[in-house]
């Protein structure tokens, strides 16, 4: 079976920056002014999110871990999955705002501002109405992870090489393989999620759903029924131009950043390669590796005074 091995060559501010950097500037790119609703509200979303999402995967793989520092594919895949799903509870209410601002009508705003409709929802709807559709994230998250570790534990058998060789291009290949895959696995989920995320009684034409229903079962239901299986990946390809290209910064985005954490605590000669540096310890963590070099300074220092000293006596 395939492993995942463990890097501790980042810090964990660094894996945050990297995660955070990467999704902010890949998240931006999704077109004109017009097409950017919510887009403020969902960058927000992206720090907690991943701040939440690194911190419980490394726990759950932490404990997970063998002697060699790797781990199963499976036990990677989920606990990949467990903290998608801890990450999503904790910024979920900013999800389903986000998709608030998209579904509005822009010339009869609804809401006004992130605090606001947080407000809004809360004190119209309930605490339910900012979890709505939550289920499906949960549900989602398991064919979504399948998706993308399926295609990252065969990347160095598709391009005959090993991972830290890959080029930007390569990450960027990867991120759109990956995305395309999970994507297509996941999307009927997201359909329904949305749709849920979007109803609301108190909104002008029920918040624009297309199909009115109570509940997940419900819409599956009544969205197969009306409209056909098919419906369920209704507007797959418009979200493949969106997800595909996202995924793929994210990838490349990632590795950059992480490139240049690396040559900057030692570890790689160059911020554009990953070829390691001669004579360091890429087991070592960042501080235990600024503490050898450190010793290393002091004794380097300490040793001629020494022998001066001798050579006085």
């Amino acid at each position: 079976m395939a492993t995942v091995r463990k890097d501790d060559r980042l810090t964990s501010s660094q894996s945050l920056l990297c995660v955070g950097f990467a999704g902010i500037f890949s998240k931006t790119n999704e077109g004109l002014r017009a097409f950017w609703k919510g887009n403020m509200v969902s960058c927000l979303r992206l720090f907690p999110y991943s701040a939440i999402h690194l911190a419980t995967y490394k726990n759950i793989i932490h404990l997970h871990i063998d002697e060699l520092g790797e781990i199963s594919q499976w036990r990677a895949i989920v606990a990949g999955g467990l903290a998608g799903i801890s990450a999503a509870l904790a910024t979920y209410p900013l999800e389903v705002v986000e998709t608030r601002f998209i579904a509005q009508n822009c010339r009869e705003p609804t809401h006004k501002g992130l605090l606001d409709s947080l407000s809004s929802v809360y004190r119209n709807e309930g605490l339910q109405a900012l979890y709505r559709g939550f289920s499906l994230t949960i549900v989602g998250a398991v064919p979504f992870s399948v998706g993308c570790y399926a295609v990252y534990v065969n990347l160095e058998k598709l391009w005959q090489e090993r991972h830290v060789r890959f080029t930007y291009l390569q990450n960027f290949i990867n991120g759109c393989l990956a995305a395309g895959v999970a994507q297509t696995l996941s999307f009927p989920f997201e359909t329904v999620k949305r749709k849920m995320q979007a109803q609301s009684l108190l909104l002008p034409h029920c918040g624009g759903v297309d199909v009115h229903f109570n509940g997940m079962i419900d819409c599956f239901r009544q969205v197969i029924k009306n409209k056909g299986v098919m419906a369920l990946w209704s507007g797959l390809t418009a979200n493949m131009v969106k997800i595909v290209p996202y995924f793929g910064l994210l990838f490349s985005c990632f590795e950059m950043c992480k490139q240049v954490c690396l040559y900057r605590n030692g570890y790689i000669i160059s911020p554009l390669s990953y070829k390691p540096k001669p004579g360091v310890d890429q087991s070592l963590g960042p501080y235990e590796l600024q503490e050898f070099k450190r010793n290393l300074r002091n004794r380097k220092v300490q040793r001629p005074q020494n022998t001066s000293i001798g050579n006085r006596w």
